[in-house]
């Protein structure tokens, strides 16, 4: 061993190296949540079981070769690191390869990556620096002997097995049947993790090639199963009125009522609350494809891919869509949002879902004076939306998707409605400002619809798509809330986003404030039963969130669920009056199964392009 340590000693500094660089970005470049000295103990270990066998290759090669191969994999290992850094720095994830087929977004996020590239990231170089110091100090040892290599590899066969092993006593099932890439980078290790999504996305893609319609005659006998009723009482109740779907970039249900410096964040959103259908227990479900995912969902009522984006991975494939089934009724579709087309490929996506018509950046006059951040003010956006809506023959069903609320939360001083947030997090403290900007915009909007006599005959409907404020601001978000902490049960919580139906003559003369479980995943039947159209026949996983058969009840993507008693996460179940741990076998187990068919489900649906074999 020693002599090993003296012969190889600039392959032991390698690893040594990089393993520490490793698990400091674990503690202070991720927020991987551990709930035990043993979680710390798995983050500890397991770069090591992946650095031993591949840095290991250099005892095969000669002098020169190991400095090239050793040096090399320290940038590339390295590269993955800062990587993953700045990524999860804007999602909370961590890279997948349909991530890698969404670069072309990269363009349009340059204020994002400004804020997220810190300097400091150079210093993850200094180890580089100093392995190139130390070999112009001290000679390698020559190739090692069969020997030695077989005694290395025996070792970290062990320790590979060890590992694993460990890792499957914390949680047994996290490879077959966790969606949660936290639970998988934890227990398995980062670099581990990206080997095995390489893997999946293999598994995938052989999907669609072996897919058939019996695989699909599975997915719709549960979807029939579960299917909820519509309610008489409200089918039909906006029939045959044109639609406002407005889509609240990064809005979280935390705004709602909230006041800062004595200032409501949206003085508008809450009082078309008190007159609409209103649900405040209400979910964002998407996943790494944010924006894009929650437009999957509502228009499809299936769940976005635990990895990348559909609108990247799958925009060639069949749907059976809300905007089809609307065009059935005789309703046109258009989508208003000034960005370019092709961000999150929407040019493609959105003709494979039916939808008729897209404004995008190039349909709007876009200057400086009415731009900021990631473009086009929300005021001067449906502003000038409101000339093409005016054209539009009804019914039609229209989408305006806002901008101005999105990270980075930039606004000039003269938008500014309320004053920051004074608080830790500058993100957070912004991110009231754009808010609260957004709701006037809101608000703008509803009297132009007025003016314009384009408002008594048109349902209203609002959703914010994702969250915005992510955990690595949870510390700011509890002065903000006025607690303590942030605990896991309320970073679940925190997913809950505006939903709000407001149709004129009807819901202001009995309005509701809906509080059962529901999620993105119920929009699209919510919607189509209101407009008076059936989808009983369809391939959906949400319900009716009016109908009396309906079970609350929300799964959010990486497997977590909510009912209205219960909530889980982090393998953990909690009462939600209590918000305290209760035995999960009990309570939580069939809802645990319920998620994951669902989930898996789903995937099927994606992946092997199930609805080319459905019959519409």
């Amino acid at each position: 061993m020693k002599a090993f340590f003296k012969d190889h000693w600039f392959l032991v500094c390698s690893i040594l190296f990089m393993w520490m660089k490793t698990y400091i970005i674990y503690q202070f470049g991720f927020h991987i949540r551990t709930a035990n000295l043993f979680h710390e103990w798995l983050l500890l270990i397991n770069p090591l079981s992946f650095l031993l066998p591949l840095f290991g290759i250099a005892l095969f090669l000669n002098e020169t070769k190991q400095k090239v191969f050793l040096l090399t994999a320290n940038l590339i290992l390295t590269a993955i690191l800062i990587s993953n850094t700045i990524f999860y720095g804007f999602y909370i994830d961590f890279i997948t390869i349909p991530v890698l087929f969404q670069a072309k977004n990269m363009g349009d996020m340059g204020s994002s990556m400004t804020e997220l590239f810190h300097p400091l990231f150079l210093l993850m170089l200094i180890d580089f620096v100093v392995l190139a110091w130390l070999l112009k100090r001290k000679p390698l040892a020559p190739k090692a002997s069969f020997k030695t290599i077989k005694t290395y590899y025996a070792v970290c066969c062990s320790f590979l097995v060890f590992h694993v092993s460990t890792a499957m006593m914390d949680h047994p099932r996290f490879l077959t049947s966790s969606y949660d890439r936290e639970v998988i980078v934890r227990n398995l290790g980062l670099f581990q993790f990206h080997l095995y999504d390489g893997a999946a996305q293999t598994a995938r893609i052989g999907q669609k090639a072996f897919a058939d319609e019996d695989t699909l005659s599975t997915v719709a006998n549960y979807t029939k199963a579960d299917y909820s009723a519509p309610n008489e009482e409200y089918f039909g109740l906006a029939k045959g009125r044109n639609v406002v779907f407005i889509s609240l970039e990064s809005t979280q249900q935390f705004v709602v009522d909230q006041k800062v410096n004595g200032q409501y964040i949206t003085p508008f959103l809450n009082q078309l609350a008190k007159k609409s259908f209103y649900f405040d227990e209400f979910y964002q479900q998407t996943e790494q494809g944010k924006t894009s995912d929650s437009e999957f969902i509502v228009a499809n009522s299936l769940y976005p891919s635990s990895s990348g984006a559909v609108f990247f991975t799958a925009s060639d494939n069949e749907y059976d869509t809300l905007y089809k089934q609307l065009k059935k009724e005789s309703y046109q579709s258009v989508q208003f949002h000034a960005n370019n087309k092709t961000f999150w490929n929407r040019d493609v996506m959105y003709e494979s879902l039916g939808i008729d018509r897209f404004y995008d950046v190039d349909s709007y006059q876009v200057n400086e004076q009415n731009s900021t951040g990631w473009g086009l003010k929300d005021i001067d956006f449906f502003d000038q939306s409101i000339d093409y809506l005016k054209k539009l023959k009804a019914p039609y069903y229209s989408t305006f998707i806002t901008l101005t609320n999105h990270f980075p939360f930039e606004i000039e001083p003269k938008d500014q409605f309320i004053d920051e947030f004074d608080s830790s997090s500058t993100i957070l403290n912004r991110y009231v400002t754009t808010v609260r900007y957004q709701d006037e915009a809101i608000k703008t909007f509803f009297d132009r619809m007025k003016e314009e006599g384009l408002y008594d005959n048109t349902m209203f409907v609002l959703m914010g798509d994702h969250y915005g404020i992510s955990e690595a601001h949870h510390e700011a978000m509890a002065e903000l809330l006025k607690k303590e902490e942030i605990t896991p049960f309320d970073a679940v919580k925190l997913q809950r986003v505006p939903f709000l139906i407001y149709i004129p003559g009807v819901t202001d003369q009995a309005p509701q404030t809906i509080s059962e479980t529901a999620g993105q995943i119920d929009v699209k039947p919510t919607l189509l039963h209101l407009l008076g159209i059936e989808t009983k026949d369809a391939i959906q996983f949400g319900n009716d969130l009016f109908s009396n058969e309906r079970t609350p009840f929300a799964v959010l993507r990486n497997g977590n669920f909510i009912t209205d008693d219960y909530l889980y996460t982090k393998n953990t179940c909690y009462d939600q009056k209590t918000k305290e741990p209760v035995e999960q076998d009990e309570v939580c187990q069939p809802y645990i199964e319920k998620a994951n068919k669902e989930l898996s489900l789903s995937d099927k649906v994606i992946n092997g392009n199930l609805l080319r074999f459905y019959q519409h």
